[in-house]
């Protein structure tokens, strides 16, 4: 493979995407409000209808979370950038600052198709986005200067693969059987849990 150009260090980056991934969290709360003014019958079922919009949030909080620690993981012994690099790293922020829209779909329409389906699509193309950062970094180690990558890199592919199936399979489903798809995201919970033992286990 031909060395490519390179473009300096990470940390503007870096600094970058954690900017983008707090912007992003924040933007996912600004749709949970309370309107003023509400008699008591009015308040307790206006608290009652922003439980979807938590539960929405609280898998949104999860999702880009969960992208924030394996981006900084990824980047951790990176030493320099290249075009490459760059390029998926702005394309998975746009994917990540995108998703308070989908998460403000499944809220406030959780019960119409495409809100899932648009939902899926944003996570499971952040996902493959991530997946290819990991592999292009993988497969230079100029760009990490001789720096093992901190993660066991097979496990990281089949957690990363693991997100981007279940939320590309939560599509047809969707089409399927209708919002209800949306219980089989549950299925990543023990996926996770075993890589996670997993990973520890190689570690120790």
């Amino acid at each position: 493979m031909r060395k490519p150009t390179t473009e300096g260090g990470p940390d503007r980056l870096v600094a970058l995407s954690d900017g983008v991934f707090a912007i992003a969290i924040t933007l996912l709360v600004l749709d949970i409000s309370v309107p003023q003014d509400l008699d008591p019958a009015q308040f307790h079922q206006a608290l009652a209808d922003t439980l979807p919009n938590l539960g929405a949030y609280a898998v949104s909080l999860a999702v880009l979370g969960g992208f924030w620690r394996d981006h900084r993981a990824i980047f951790r012994p990176v030493r320099q950038v290249d075009p490459d690099v760059i390029g998926l790293t702005v394309l998975g922020l746009g994917l990540a600052a995108l998703l308070p829209f989908p998460t403000a779909l499944v809220s406030e329409y959780g019960h119409e198709r495409v809100s899932v389906v648009v939902y899926s699509a944003a996570v499971a193309s952040l996902g493959a986005v991530h997946l290819a950062l990991a592999a292009v970094i993988a497969r230079r180690p100029w760009l990490r200067g001789g720096a093992e990558p901190v993660r066991d890199q097979f496990l990281y592919a089949i957690d990363l693969g693991a997100t981007v199936a279940v939320f590309v399979v939560t599509i047809p489903l969707t089409l399927l059987v209708g919002p209800a798809a949306m219980w089989w995201w549950l299925v990543l919970l023990p996926v996770k849990v075993w890589l996670g033992r997993r990973e520890n286990a190689a570690a120790g």
